[in-house]
């Protein structure tokens, strides 16, 4: 049995002429100890996908079960590291991460639950800025803090929500290496939502592509064959990373006509012209002829 099982799953917002089918016949299966990619467009419904994973919102049908439980409820087997870090800013790196570890094993001596909670600030390097506040952080310290509070509850899955989107490339890069070393130490399931094909091949075990909206559904789970640790440069000469990247954008220009025509549009101006072509004329030439009695500009009128 897989660990992360949906099947069927099918999701929509509102109702009658305001319904919104956002994603449709999801099927998804995920062994323990994988590292597994999704990747697609803005406002497909990536989050919307997470969101059912973490038992933060329910399907409208299909099933979504975890070691073959049902997904009712958000858990801490499933820890869910946000775009925007959702850190409490009054509290120090120590603290927020210590908030989840105090959290989930209540039941253990304070001792017990301090050590914990060091290690795992410890293992995303950020121990000597334990007692920093996120305000004193930069972003990619910040998602450190969210990664070691979510790894700290020692979930089943670690499911990681475009967590990189928000950084500078190079920082970007460096907490990509962070998460491979992580992954290695830790042996976590991982389910990353992501809308970089390369972060996706570069830190999964295999991809899958999701389509554009609205009724969105996943394409072939594809896999990648790259052997580990992986090499940025040497990745871009590999044969397998072309053939995996080709095969991952085939199908997301494929099936994202719905993304394109979203922004192609046609822009249709309402047929109108000046009432009096000398006052826009002057909006141009700065030039105005004086005004007659009983007369108003249009620039008058505009500014009232």
């Amino acid at each position: 049995m897989a660990l992360l099982e949906l099947k069927n799953v099918c999701k929509g917002f509102g109702a009658g002429s305001t319904r919104a089918d956002v994603l449709h016949n999801i099927e998804l299966s995920i062994e323990e100890g994988e590292f597994v990619a999704i990747v697609g467009y803005s406002g497909a419904g990536k989050t919307t996908l997470m969101s059912l994973i973490a038992g933060l919102i329910q399907p409208d049908s299909g099933s979504v079960t975890l070691n073959g439980q049902p997904v009712k409820e958000p858990g801490p087997d499933r820890a869910l590291v946000f775009q925007n870090y959702s850190l409490l800013p009054w509290l120090t790196v120590y603290d927020n991460v210590a908030l989840a570890v105090d959290e989930v094993f209540r039941q253990w001596p304070a001792s017990r639950r301090r050590e914990h909670t060091k290690k795992y600030i410890a293992m995303v390097n950020l121990t000597p800025a334990m007692g920093k506040r996120p305000r004193e952080l930069s972003g990619g310290m910040r998602q450190r803090v969210s990664v070691a509070r979510a790894l700290a509850m020692e979930p089943s899955i670690l499911l990681l929500d475009e967590p990189l989107s928000a950084l500078d490339a190079l920082t970007r890069a460096t907490l990509q290496d962070e998460i491979e070393r992580i992954r290695k130490e830790s042996g976590k399931t991982v389910v990353l939502i992501t809308n970089d094909p390369d972060e996706g091949i570069y830190l999964a075990d295999r991809i899958i592509p999701l389509s554009a909206g609205p009724r969105a559904t996943l394409g072939p789970s594809i896999p990648i064959s790259i052997p580990r640790p992986r090499d940025r440069k040497a990745m871009n000469h590999d044969s397998n990373y072309k053939s995996a990247r080709k095969e991952v954008l085939d199908y997301l220009i494929s099936h994202g006509s719905g993304a394109r025509l979203a922004v192609e549009k046609k822009l249709v101006l309402p047929e109108i012209e000046p009432e009096d072509i000398s006052v826009a004329r002057s909006l141009f030439t700065g030039r105005r002829r004086p005004v007659r009695r009983g007369e108003v500009h249009r620039e008058t009128i505009e500014t009232l």
